[in-house]
């Protein structure tokens, strides 16, 4: 059975440097989709929730309210995609601040182990602070230790 685990973290604390060396810029659907629907499906190949996506999956979320692409990020690499940071903000809390959400990040698996998704996750929650936003927040597998050991190294908790 899964576990899922709902980390948090302030924004209000300041957030460490980026690292230099990969290129992120904001995702570009008319360009990019077919070539990030095969990474996403390479990376979350056996995952539950996040494979075996069609477009019809993809362009349904970015269909859906919250969407933003400005908060939607692609790291690349000669001229290829090697990972992403998609963000959510969620405005519909009762009686709370909006609040901002690491909603998927993916690393190549080839690219495992390079600080990349560190760098992918600095950028997103970077735009939540750009957005004035106080909290984030993000869900993952208990049993995911990398990504678990990068986001309470990143003040998840």
């Amino acid at each position: 059975m899964r576990h899922i685990l709902k980390l948090h973290r302030s924004l209000l604390d300041p957030l460490p440097p980026i690292a230099n060396g990969f290129e992120i810029s904001t995702f570009v659907p008319s360009l990019q989709k077919d070539e990030w629907l095969a990474l996403n499906n390479k990376i979350f190949e056996k995952h539950p929730d996040q494979g075996n996506w069609v477009m019809a999956d993809l362009e349904n979320r970015m269909n859906e309210p919250w969407f933003d692409l400005d908060g939607f990020f692609i790291a690349m690499q000669n001229r290829k995609i090697v990972g992403f940071c998609w963000t959510k903000i969620h405005h519909d809390f009762v009686n709370q601040d909006p609040v901002g959400e690491i909603y998927v990040i993916g690393v190549d698996p080839d690219k495992k182990k390079s600080g990349l998704g560190k760098a992918l996750a600095l950028t997103g929650l970077d735009y939540m602070v750009k957005k004035s936003l106080k909290q984030a927040m993000l869900y993952v597998d208990a049993d995911n230790g990398p990504a678990l050991a990068m986001y309470q190294g990143l003040g998840f908790n």
